[in-house]
């Protein structure tokens, strides 16, 4: 860890003492989709609106991180890949059914990882699509798993695409599902304030986390997921981020950092998350905890059962 931290130190300093703008990597999670979506929704035509808000924002490519049995067990929306890649937008392995490597143990978790690539191999056509994202971020119950995946993974010719900035937009799908089936538009408009809201919160605190890790900014990777709600706030939330000063890249640019090495090369020995490591230093902001208020939105009753409105 030492020379790779020292390494790292020796890219904080800009000539000049001048500070870069922050960098960010978007990435996308759960292809074609497994989050709630509201009655009626159009899954295809949402990819649609995905791709455009990328390229109108012209942030590059980004990648998308594949369940493929989704597609295959509901061929109504495996022509949401196919707009993906015809839109110039690679695609990476989340395991073929988002295995939970915590439940199903290795050998399934690998199996479910290869499952995956022949799909993969044949959208890409010989681009890089050597990337891995562990689904739910969970990389093994102990050392032990967590070496013998990090190894297949090696072995297979991967790179782990880490998270270094996150706010969970995932929690708004549901409740948004809900308030567009009660019609709830004020709670709607809520739903888009705490998004934005959340998404700076996520901003100050890995930025707080490299600082405290490593004395400087590092070229974030934004860990987003296909939902319906992330599609409809996807063009704002892209202008927000270059209101508040960032520069997109993608993710082998980003992960080309030497903060990333034990991501990039998982035959090197494995770190924490930033999140983690940077638990307990000070200076360190800790967003809040949106999940409460989002669950209760557009719900007949709270828990304490007094109606919402």
């Amino acid at each position: 860890m030492r020379p790779i931290l020292a390494l790292a130190a020796a890219f904080a300093a800009t000539p000049g003492g001048a500070s870069p703008a922050p960098s960010i990597a978007i990435t996308m999670d759960d292809l074609p989709a497994l989050s709630p979506w509201p009655e009626g929704t159009d899954r295809v035509a949402l990819a649609r609106q995905i791709t455009e808000a990328l390229a109108a924002a012209h942030v590059g490519p980004v990648y998308g991180f594949v369940n493929h049995a989704v597609a295959e067990r509901d061929p109504a929306v495996a022509p949401f890949l196919d707009i993906w890649r015809r839109a110039g937008l690679p695609v990476a392995n989340h395991g073929w059914s988002h295995a939970d490597l915590h439940t199903v143990g290795t050998a399934a978790f690998i199996d479910d990882i290869a499952r995956n690539e022949s799909y993969l191999a044949a959208a890409m056509k010989g681009e890089d699509w050597r990337w891995f994202r562990y689904p739910f971020l969970r990389e093994g119950v102990d050392d032990a798993q967590r070496l013998a995946v990090r190894g297949e993974l090696a072995r297979r010719g991967y790179k782990i695409a880490a998270v270094t900035m996150s706010f969970e937009d995932y929690l708004w799908n549901p409740p948004y599902a809900r308030c567009v089936a009660a019609g709830d538009k004020a709670a709607v408009a809520e739903l888009e304030r705490s998004y934005l809201a959340a998404a700076r919160d996520a901003v100050r605190a890995s930025r707080s986390q490299a600082r405290a890790v490593y004395g400087r900014d590092i070229p974030y990777v934004l860990l987003i997921h296909v939902g319906a709600f992330t599609t409809r706030m996807l063009p704002r939330l892209l202008a927000q981020y270059r209101q508040e000063g960032f520069r997109f890249l993608t993710l082998p640019k980003a992960e080309s950092d030497p903060a990333y090495a034990a991501d990039r090369n998982p035959a090197l020995p494995p770190v924490d998350s930033l999140s983690r490591r940077a638990a307990g230093k000070d200076g360190v902001y800790r967003s809040p905890d949106y999940g409460p208020a989002l669950a209760a939105t557009c719900q007949t009753q709270t828990h304490a059962g007094e109606p919402l409105r």
